[in-house]
């Protein structure tokens, strides 16, 4: 492969990139320092880096509403990401001890 700016050849360089396990494949060119990544082994490496992305994951304090109920408050950013608004119906599953799930309603 020739260089798009100087022409010259382009060296095949396979390189780390940050959170992905598999080494992606570079064209560089060791002239003028252009460089791009070959599409199947980037998408892959885009694939792996997304599976490790955490979610959102903030601190909440449980209140107690009255003698037996409890309740919590939604960030107003989480509010907002999820265009909650109060009187919004919402099941609750609880899979374990440990997880609470929240499926927004209809």
């Amino acid at each position: 492969m020739r260089c798009p700016e100087c022409k010259s050849n382009l060296k095949e360089v396979r390189v780390k990139i940050q959170d992905a396990d598999s080494l992606v494949t570079s064209h560089q060119c060791m002239k003028c320092g252009y460089f791009d990544f070959e599409d199947k082994s980037m998408k892959r490496a885009i694939s792996e880096v997304k599976v490790k992305e955490s979610p959102l994951k903030i601190k909440q304090r449980i209140i107690k509403l009255s003698q037996d109920r409890l309740g919590m408050y939604f960030n107003r950013d989480v509010a907002r990401c999820l265009s909650l608004k109060g009187g919004d119906n919402i099941f609750v599953t609880v899979p374990d001890k440990r997880h609470i799930l929240i499926e927004i309603g209809d």
